[in-house]
């Protein structure tokens, strides 16, 4: 695949064959087991030439139909950091083989982009326009939603996104029917109009996102919280219907909205890394995570390194973390909750 910038009309034509190249001869993540995944993700079956910004200490996933090799952590849009400060991260995850961001709102969007600007070609981004999207009732249409992805490609500066994933309803109510159908028109009328390379959805529904990547086959990818307490339901679990689909996944959250963490700073880079190779033995999230230094995300890279496989004093660890954290949930973030199983 070739990582420099392209035009949207070059973008067009090359796409669909970029990504059915680099699939091929890749195994599913997920059919391979979690000691396995690293070695497997880092052998020489994958060819780096084919990976966006490759580096031999970073981790690579095939994030599903895409065909892309993303990091196996990524960085989240979340953040408290200033521009300034926004681009050092993002100079420090280039560094790194970090080779994906992902920005949910506006202001993230744009403050993104100019960190990127000059260098678009070493990463993948994608975007949303939260404020004006589903989760808003006047843009629960195909047309409202595609004038909304327009004026933030304009205000971010950007002639396409390498992914448009629609931020949805959180817990409370699932979008209609009706609703879901014009979702997925938009999503695809952005591919079509060279707007977006791949289109997905972030939703808090466990139920309604395994329906949707079920019904419909042109979403590419799902976000959904995904923390230290999430494991497979025991039936009617999402992992299945995100294999069968061959549907990327990105894991939000990973952290509990920083409900993980005390209030040491040295043990919480260390319950970080925890997290982070907790989420990585599911062999098919790929984590998201915020940061707000570039120490945090030097620590993420590192969580990446260290050994895969938990051992029984770390699980033990990992328990108490998680009755801490489900303890210091804030109010408005109870819902994550419901995802203790997925």
């Amino acid at each position: 695949m070739d990582h420099t910038r392209q035009t949207r009309r070059e973008f067009v034509r090359n796409a669909t064959f970029a990504a059915a190249g680099i699939a091929g001869g890749l195994r599913i993540l997920g059919q391979e087991t979690a000691e396995t995944a690293q070695t497997t993700s880092q052998s020489t079956q994958v060819d780096a030439s084919k990976i966006l910004n490759y580096n031999e200490n970073m981790e690579y996933r095939r994030l599903g139909k895409t065909g892309l090799m993303v990091s196996a952590v990524c960085l989240g849009g979340h953040s408290r950091s200033e521009q300034d400060l926004r681009t050092e991260i993002v100079s420090r995850c280039i560094d790194l083989g970090i080779n994906y961001i992902d920005a949910c709102w506006d202001n993230e969007v744009i403050r993104d982009a100019k960190a990127l600007k000059g260098r678009r070609d070493k990463m993948y981004l994608a975007l949303s326009h939260g404020a004006k999207e589903v989760r808003n009732e006047e843009y629960r249409t195909s047309k409202k939603l595609l004038e909304s992805l327009d004026e933030l490609l304009k205000a971010s500066e950007q002639e396409y996104t390498d992914l448009w994933r629609i931020t949805c309803l959180e817990p409370g109510g699932r979008h209609s029917f009706n609703t879901s159908c014009e979702i997925v028109d938009a999503l695809e009328k952005a591919k079509q109009q060279g707007k977006a390379r791949f289109v997905g959805i972030s939703s808090h529904d466990r139920r309604w996102l395994k329906f949707m990547i079920e019904y419909f086959p042109q979403i590419d990818v799902i976000l959904f919280p995904f923390t230290t307490m999430s494991k497979a339901a025991p039936t009617d679990s999402l992992f299945p219907a995100i294999k069968q689909c061959d549907v990327g996944a990105f894991g939000i959250k990973p952290f509990g909205a920083g409900s993980l963490f005390s209030g040491d700073k040295a043990e919480n880079m260390r319950r970080a890394r925890l997290a982070i190779r907790y989420i990585l033995l599911s062999n098919t999230v790929v984590p998201i995570p915020g940061a707000n230094s570039v120490e945090e995300v030097e620590n993420l890279a590192l969580a990446v390194k260290e050994r895969r496989s938990l051992d029984v004093r770390e699980q033990a660890e990992i328990e108490a973390m998680n009755r801490q954290m489900w303890a210091s949930l804030p109010p408005h973030y109870q819902w994550l909750k419901n995802w203790e199983y997925v």
